[in-house]
């Protein structure tokens, strides 16, 4: 069974639990404490060498970064409605992961501002960078119910949490009804799990 390096309240280790659910698969969740800094102690680091959660071991083989390891599940399950094969179907979902790991994730870094109660210096320079994330997505979102298909992807996933957690961070999602509506049908699909924050 996959071993997970867990956090609760990370949206990144809930990429990968709300994955392993589409797909039907259990895992054995190895809880970590990421505000006491769990993730930095020598035992995770061999496991993971960024100190990064969440990070799974696969019957030995072992993997970091929520994106990767996104990728990773949707190709051994040989999933290509998650992932896609096609060059230019799969060059669409690796658009929307880098959009996951650049504009969305600066919603992530503002969240964590606000609810840890660290310095606000640059608390409104990563709300709008967020912010304008969720345009480009309110933007594909008003024409498509996916962000990279005709079905959800493995993109999808990569932008859903920290999408659905920005109003913690202080970011309302009152301006891109596209978005919210995208955010209703994921929780829909069979197989979501939740997280505090996106109940």
């Amino acid at each position: 069974m996959i071993k997970l390096y867990d956090s609760a309240l990370s949206g990144n280790c809930h990429k990968v639990r709300m994955m392993l659910g589409f797909l039907g698969q259990p895992c054995d969740k190895i809880a970590m404490n990421w505000a006491k800094g769990d993730q930095r102690l020598d035992w995770f680091r061999a496991v993971n060498p960024r100190c990064q959660l969440p990070a799974i071991d696969d019957d030995g083989t072992v993997v970091w970064d929520s994106q990767a390891i996104l990728v990773y599940l949707a190709r051994k399950h040989l999933s290509e409605q998650w992932l896609p094969l096609d060059a230019r179907a799969l060059t669409q979902v690796v658009q929307w992961l880098m959009l996951a790991n650049e504009e969305i994730a600066a919603l992530a870094w503002a969240r964590v501002t606000v609810l840890m109660k660290q310095p606000r210096d640059r608390l409104a320079e990563l709300q709008q960078k967020g912010i304008a994330g969720l345009a480009v997505l309110e933007g594909r979102l008003r024409e498509h119910e996916w962000v990279a298909a005709a079905h959800p992807t493995v993109g999808d996933i990569a932008c859903f949490p920290y999408v659905g957690l920005a109003p913690q961070g202080e970011v309302s999602l009152d301006p891109f009804p596209a978005v919210r509506g995208w955010i209703a049908l994921i929780k829909s699909l069979p197989g979501y799990v939740s997280m505090p924050g996106l109940e």
